[in-house]
C-alpha cells in the first residue's frame, strides 16, 4: 500500500475504502460515515440497484470491536448488516447471524451474506431521504467549500 495512503487516513477508513469500492463492483453506491438516527453513525452505508439498504461496520482490531456497544442498533436500518474486517482479524469473534467482509483498502469480498430483514416502507423511505441528503450536501461541498453550512 502507498505510504502517502497509509499515513493520509486510519485502519478502519482505509477498510471502508475497500468495502466502496467492491459495493461499487456490484451496482451500489456508498456513503461514508452516515447518521440514520441520533446517536448512531454507520460506517459505510449502501444504496443497491433495487433500493437495498445495506450496513457495513468496518472493525480494524479486537479492541475496536469489543468497545461497540451501537451495532444492534443499526440493525433496524437496514435490510441487510455486515461486519468487515481484514485478513488478520479474529472472525470468530463476529456473531454468526450477521455477514462478514474481509477487505482492505483496495478491495473486499464478501465471505459470508447477511441475511435479509426487509425494511418497513416508512423506513425505507427516511433512509433513501437520507442517504440521498448526505450524499448531495458532500458533493455540494466539494464543488463549493466556501458554501454556509446550513446542515
Amino acid at each position: 500500500m502507498p505510504s502517502d495512503i497509509a499515513q493520509t487516513f486510519q485502519p478502519g477508513q482505509l477498510l471502508a475504502r475497500g468495502v466502496a469500492r467492491h459495493l461499487a463492483s456490484c451496482g451500489f453506491a456508498s456513503v461514508e460515515e452516515l447518521v440514520p438516527a441520533r446517536g448512531l453513525r454507520v460506517d459505510v452505508m449502501g444504496l443497491g440497484p433495487k433500493g437495498e439498504v445495506w450496513i457495513v461496520e468496518c472493525k480494524s482490531s479486537r479492541a475496536d470491536f469489543m468497545s461497540d456497544r451501537k451495532w444492534q442498533g443499526y440493525l433496524d436500518w437496514c435490510d441487510r448488516f455486515f461486519w468487515a474486517v481484514d485478513a488478520h482479524f479474529p472472525t470468530e469473534l463476529l456473531p454468526d447471524e450477521t455477514g462478514l467482509i474481509v477487505g482492505d483498502a483496495y478491495g473486499a469480498e464478501i465471505i459470508r451474506m447477511a441475511p435479509e430483514t426487509k425494511l418497513a416502507p416508512a423506513r425505507r423511505k427516511v433512509m433513501l431521504r437520507t442517504f440521498a441528503m448526505t450524499a448531495a450536501r458532500r458533493l455540494q461541498v466539494l464543488r463549493d467549500p466556501e458554501l454556509p453550512r446550513a446542515f
